[in-house]
């Protein structure tokens, strides 16, 4: 009899991580969309996504709809960001601040510029042999996933691509030196390679639920 509780619990906490997966892959989704996923009913979601609430996990935004009520598009909070990867951030922001402190802020940035240029270099080995601007992009999105950057490539109808990242294991640490993220769409920039354009639209760093990352081939011809 006492396992019951205890199996229920258990059930409710695995709903709970599978709502939390889903909201941190595809950004803002409404409790039909989340049951849908998940193959439970709306009001065992809404229940669901309400206790997130109370733990500061979710919140969510209303959005006009045709017929009826606005819609809740729930999303993660910041606090959720504590459970997934952090790529130690502890760690790092202490070793930043202790270069910040030895070097100087220009010394931290040299430092910083040969970590971006080694990380660079070993990201460029890995896309090499890329045939085409997709499959370097794909190649790329693999190799940042496997860092906890859980990236994915979409294509657009024009030619572009998203290069999307739906979570940053460095993100305290960018919010401690903010030369961190201006220096990796540098390293975008040159590991995609010339002839493209890429621009950073979305951004976690400015509250954002991910980093979007538009890629443009340049289709200019020299002739």
């Amino acid at each position: 009899m006492n396992n019951k509780p205890s199996r229920g619990k258990e059930g409710a906490d695995r709903t709970r991580r599978s709502i939390i997966k889903l909201l941190k892959h595809n950004g803002a989704m409404d409790a039909h969309q989340l049951a849908g996923q998940l193959q439970v009913t709306a009001m065992a979601v809404r229940q669901h996504l309400y206790d997130l609430q109370e733990q500061e996990m979710v919140d969510y935004t209303e959005e006009p709809r045709a017929m009826g009520r606005p819609a809740k598009m729930w999303r993660l909070t910041t606090e959720a960001n504590r459970l997934f990867p952090d790529g130690y951030a502890e760690l790092t922001i202490g070793l930043i601040e202790s270069m910040k402190e030895t070097f100087g802020e220009e010394g931290l940035d040299r430092l910083l510029e040969v970590h971006n240029r080694k990380l660079s270099d070993s990201y460029l080995s890995m896309v090499q042999h890329a045939k085409s601007l997709k499959v370097k992009l794909e190649d790329f999105a693999k190799s940042r996933t496997a860092e906890g950057y859980m990236a994915e490539v979409v294509e657009n109808e024009n030619g572009s691509y998203y290069f999307i990242e739906k979570h940053c294991p460095i993100c305290e640490a960018a919010k401690a030196c903010t030369n961190l993220c201006k220096m990796e769409l540098e390293m975008f920039r040159t590991v995609i390679g010339e002839g493209t354009e890429v621009i950073r639209g979305e951004h976690i760093l400015k509250g954002d639920n991910r980093c979007l990352y538009k890629v443009t081939p340049n289709t200019k011809s020299d002739s």
